[in-house]
């Protein structure tokens, strides 16, 4: 009975040493189809010191590439130039922004979603004002306006 168990558990582990090496085979350049490759061009040379997660990442994105419609990728080159241009330090915080909102309960984050859908649907010239009198509001000020609203909400049943 034993030596059944042992030769199971290696049988189990050979097969689990197989699928990640078949995983990690899979990752390689030369694995990927030509059109894949063509869209991750820029990351040829850098390949083989990207981690599995980054590449399985990198593919991922490409294959949402492909999808796209071209007024899509026109959209997603424009965000792409924007984040290039933003400074080691932007990138940073902006990082640590989305990292706070991927913990974020799934209710909350759908709630922060439609807001922020609400807020583009705005004229570019109330979004810009309602900004600005965030810049120039005090951290307290902030606090205060954003306890006004969650009370608004929930004496509106939302």
């Amino acid at each position: 009975m034993i030596n059944g168990l042992r030769i199971i558990a290696m049988l189990a582990a050979l097969m689990f040493t197989a699928l990640v090496q078949a995983e990690a085979d899979s990752l390689q350049w030369e694995a990927l189809d030509e059109q894949t490759q063509q869209v991750l061009k820029p990351f040829q040379e850098k390949w083989p010191e990207l981690t599995p997660e980054r590449r399985q990442r990198l593919k991922n994105a490409a294959g949402r590439w492909e999808k796209m419609t071209p007024e899509q990728r026109k959209k997603m080159r424009q965000r792409l130039k924007r984040w290039q241009a933003l400074s080691a330090e932007d990138k940073a915080r902006l990082r640590k922004r989305f990292k706070r909102f991927r913990e974020l309960p799934p209710e909350q984050r759908r709630e922060l979603r439609r807001k922020f859908r609400r807020f583009q649907q705005l004229p570019p010239e109330r979004q810009e004002k309602l900004r600005e009198r965030w810049k120039s509001m005090t951290p307290e000020e902030r606090d205060a306006f954003r306890q006004r609203r969650k009370e608004r909400m929930q004496n509106n049943g939302r």
